[in-house]
């Protein structure tokens, strides 16, 4: 063989992967202080077929996906629909996929028979919030995140508490995939202009109220001076849905009705 040729093999090697608590400590150096398009733009590329976002087409979603409309519009795009939403928020997902060229949404839904067996009547928000979130939220975007070795998010630090320490990439415990949280510094001012400067189409309830969307019957309007998402499962000890991985469970163990939201 030639030096050419195994320069050319060398060239042509895939390189090995780190493990994701490593992984995305080197992306988090890589991309310190770059700006958001410009780093989904790397990632896009470089983790081709294996990235995706996952989008709520919430208050602020319209921002990431219109980066990512820019950047390429085939990316999947995963949209967790509970069967609880808001019919605004269905009418806007439509409307913002359309509006930006999304080729590639997919509609992530409870399989049936999981409803039929632990929320036939589709009351158990009522009594065990958990248990429902990880029924219609947890439990279809973790099979449905399976081929990928990344996703995207839109978590920002202003958000929540429970949020202020978030890193730009990290490792999702548990599992060998990574997440980016390309808006994680950016804040509710910055998010706000960014929409006036494209010109981009907020919720249709952001101006009644609504900083923060999720299903309807857990969601309430917020009052001046509170945390954004101060309207999520008001009056409960929780704060997040439960999709974002922790190591041990997805969610709060519910007790009602014998959901279980451990991960296997």
């Amino acid at each position: 063989m030639t030096e050419n040729a195994n320069e050319t093999g060398a060239e042509n090697a895939e390189l090995p992967r780190l493990g994701p608590e490593a992984e995305a400590d080197v992306l988090s150096r890589i991309h310190a202080g770059r700006e958001a398009e410009e780093v989904l733009a790397d990632i896009l590329h470089g983790f081709r077929d294996e990235a995706a976002l996952v989008s709520s087409f919430g208050a602020e979603s319209a921002v990431l996906l219109h980066m990512i409309s820019r950047i390429d519009k085939t990316t999947p795009v995963l949209f967790l629909e509970t069967g609880m939403l808001f019919e605004e928020t269905l009418i806007y997902q439509q409307y913002l996929a359309a509006l930006f060229g999304l080729e590639n949404v997919q509609m992530i839904r409870p399989a049936p028979e999981d409803l039929e067996e632990q929320d036939p009547d589709g009351t158990l928000h009522q009594e065990n919030t958990d248990g429902c979130c990880f029924l219609r939220k947890t439990l279809p975007l973790r099979r449905a995140l399976e081929p990928y070795a990344l996703w995207i998010t839109g978590r920002k630090r202003h958000q929540a508490a429970t949020r202020a320490n978030l890193e730009l990439f990290e490792a999702e415990k548990g599992t060998q995939r990574i997440k980016l949280n390309p808006l994680a510094d950016w804040d509710a001012a910055r998010i706000r202009a960014y929409m006036e400067e494209h010109n981009l189409p907020p919720h249709p309830l952001v101006g009644r109220g609504y900083p923060s969307i999720g299903c309807a019957p857990c969601t309430t309007p917020v009052k001046e001076g509170e945390d954004p998402r101060a309207g999520r499962w008001r009056g409960a000890d929780k704060t997040e849905c439960g999709i974002h991985y922790d190591g041990e469970k997805w969610v709060r163990t519910p007790a009602a009705r014998g959901v279980v939201s451990t991960f296997p």
